[in-house]
């Protein structure tokens, strides 16, 4: 037996002044009395137990002493020798990742569930014995180092949250593996369901104590991929790729829902057989952008997965200023066009617009306008060609088919009368070219922005009746601005992306130091720095819409709120879409191989007991010696 605090055997010296105080005499009071016949009666009966008396007291003066050797000793915090050497150290993982979500068969999570494990560990634990909690959801953390304080231990289980990341449990092995690598009688105790990749393996290796939480069959129908992107074909047209996969051991019959902004977009019926995995691609029309949402309309044990979320970019207009004497299919044919805002001049404007594009029709000026521009039937000379006659009857021999502004275009067998035989002053790019090598349609970059010129008469051939003609104005007018809003991707959960921030929100960083506030579903708020323009999200742990935008000062009104979502934002999708969190079901090759033994005694301290004893001493001799009996 050993002592933390043997000093404290020093409080033992308070035994004296009790010895003194059970010596002392009580001295008696004298009171005047008729007659002592009774009192002499009384003496006499009682002299026999005078002995007894006298014992009585020694027995209390003992139970007294007891009691204070008792509580000095629990000051001092006894302990066995043999609770060092066998002291243990336990480095707990617990599996915070989306399919501990899902239900246990008590109807509780199977984190719940593998918290009140992870809680009788915790009151289970011997004196010296330590615990360290390791978070293994999404990122790996230690949320406590190693301690025996089982409040502290405790409050800190209390603080883990579910995620909807992915499971970590290998990677936090490592770390745990390195919290106690240089400690001796060291366990690693993994509380999880077993959902992941390598589990099997994990459980059987050396020093890892497998605890498992879940049932070996699982009754889940998720969305593993939902993604939204704008149509290469239509500009106001988008299209869904959703997958979902029935991880049940029965077949399933439910419905999928598809909305955008809130609106029901879609009902799909779905009936899939045990183990199916179901993909489909929906095409919807929209110019606006907004949130698409898919929902199942499924009742299973994961409630993570049966909704998912994408952003559709809204299909900005692009300015464009028609510069034409007359043209009915060209007028008509942006005119139909929805991303279109179309403006018609008679004369080439002063200052174009930087951001839109210019169309040129037939009068070319010598000086080629700075910026984007799209020219048709050019009939003069340039400061960036010249024109060495006309090509009678062109056939078309080669396409740049690798070219964006090529896409879906196909000029086989289109007759171009009258096309002009260009001889380019600088560098260009040929997207069409005769048989006889002259370019018909060319790319020729200069200054702030390029020049597309289409040598061809649209009012003698038959191209404004081709479907070709408006593909080739809407390629061409996506290719000058530069793709923008044709795809935002849904992240999965617990993954990080490097995002480039929009212009608008990059002026309001510049003004703030480059910070930025990103906002969670559950309203939660983190700092995030742009750099270059470019910034790191992740990992994101929770499934949902987050937000990205700067300080609400940017806004000048009073309500902060108000002031933030009236902000310029950009928002981020994230959604669960991972098909090993959605399956619930357990690998059967998982066996755990030993368990936690538990302290003996209860798994308190000695001080504790001794603490309990003088508490029952105290009422033994409060039974004995207070409750007297005169007859």
């Amino acid at each position: 037996m050993s002592f933390s605090t043997p000093a404290a055997f020093l409080w033992a010296l308070l035994a004296v002044p009790i010895v003194i105080f059970y010596l002392l005499k009580i001295r008696m009071r004298r009171m005047p009395v008729s007659t002592l016949m009774f009192w002499e009666q009384v003496f006499d009966e009682k002299q026999p137990r005078s002995v007894w008396r006298q014992l009585r007291h020694l027995l209390s003066l003992l139970l007294q002493l007891l009691f204070l050797s008792l509580l000095v000793s629990a000051v001092t915090d006894p302990f066995l020798q043999s609770d060092v050497r066998e002291q243990r150290r336990l480095v707990v993982v617990v599996d915070t990742s989306a399919s501990m979500q899902a239900l246990s068969d008590n109807g509780d999570s199977r984190l719940v569930t593998a918290k009140s494990q992870i809680g009788q560990m915790i009151r289970s634990l011997k004196p010296r014995d330590e615990i360290a909690l390791l978070v293994a959801g999404g990122r790996p953390r230690v949320a406590c180092g190693l301690t025996s304080h089982q409040r502290t231990l405790q409050n800190r289980l209390d603080e883990i949250v579910p995620t909807d990341g992915p499971t970590r449990v290998i990677d936090a092995v490592k770390i745990g593996r390195r919290l106690a690598a240089s400690r001796e009688n060291t366990q690693i105790v993994v509380v999880t369901d077993g959902c992941f990749a390598g589990a099997a393996g994990l459980a059987a290796e050396d020093h890892v104590v497998w605890s498992q939480v879940g049932a070996s069959s699982g009754n889940n129908v998720g969305i593993t991929r939902f993604q939204v992107r704008r149509s290469l074909l239509d500009p106001i047209a988008y299209q869904i790729l959703i997958e979902v996969g029935n991880f049940s051991d029965k077949a399933v019959e439910c419905g999928l829902d598809l909305s955008l902004g809130g609106e029901l977009l879609d009902v799909v019926p779905l009936k899939l057989a045990a183990g199916e995995i179901w993909t489909d691609v929906f095409e919807k029309t929209s110019i606006v952008g907004g949130v698409v949402s898919a929902d199942l309309q499924s009742v299973d044990d994961l409630a993570a997965d049966n909704t998912a979320g994408a952003i559709l970019p809204a299909r900005l207009k692009i300015p464009v200023t028609l510069v034409t004497d007359g043209n009915w299919f060209l007028q008509r044919a942006l005119e139909a066009n929805d991303i279109v805002d179309l403006t018609l001049a008679a004369e080439v404007p002063q200052k174009p617009s930087p951001e839109g594009v210019l169309i040129l029709h037939r009068n070319i000026p010598e000086q080629v306008p700075a910026g984007n521009v799209f020219i048709v039937q050019p009939t003069t000379a340039t400061d960036l060609w010249d024109i060495a006659g006309a090509i009678e009857q062109p056939l078309v021999d080669k396409q740049d088919t690798s070219s964006d502004l090529m896409r879906h275009i196909r000029l086989d067998n289109v007759l171009m009368p009258e096309a002009l035989k260009l001889i380019p002053k600088v560098d260009y790019t040929a997207l069409v070219e005769s048989i006889s090598g002259e370019p018909l349609y060319l790319q020729i970059p200069h200054d702030d922005g390029h020049a597309l010129v289409l040598p061809v008469n649209i009012d003698q051939g038959d191209l404004p009746l081709r479907t070709a003609f408006p593909i080739m104005l809407t390629n061409a007018l996506s290719w000058f601005a530069e793709g923008k809003g044709e795809f935002s991707k849904a992240m999965a959960a617990g993954n990080t992306s490097v995002l480039l921030v929009p212009p608008e929100l990059q002026k309001i960083a510049r003004r703030h130091n480059d910070q930025f506030i990103l906002t969670a579903p559950d309203h939660a708020r983190r700092n995030i720095r742009v750099i270059d323009g470019h910034c790191v999200i992740g990992p994101l742990e929770q499934a949902g819409i987050w937000t990205l935008r700067g300080p609400a000062s940017d806004v000048e009104i009073a309500d902060e709120n108000s002031a933030a979502e009236r902000s310029p934002s950009l928002l981020i999708a994230c959604n669960l879409a991972d098909r090993s969190e959605s399956d619930l079901r357990v690998p059967e090759t998982i066996q755990p191989r030993q368990k936690i033994l538990s302290a003996a005694f209860g798994g308190r301290p000695i001080w504790f007991y001794l603490v309990i004893a003088a508490f029952l001493l105290t009422i033994i001799e409060w039974l004995l010696f207070q409750r007297r009996r005169i007859s």
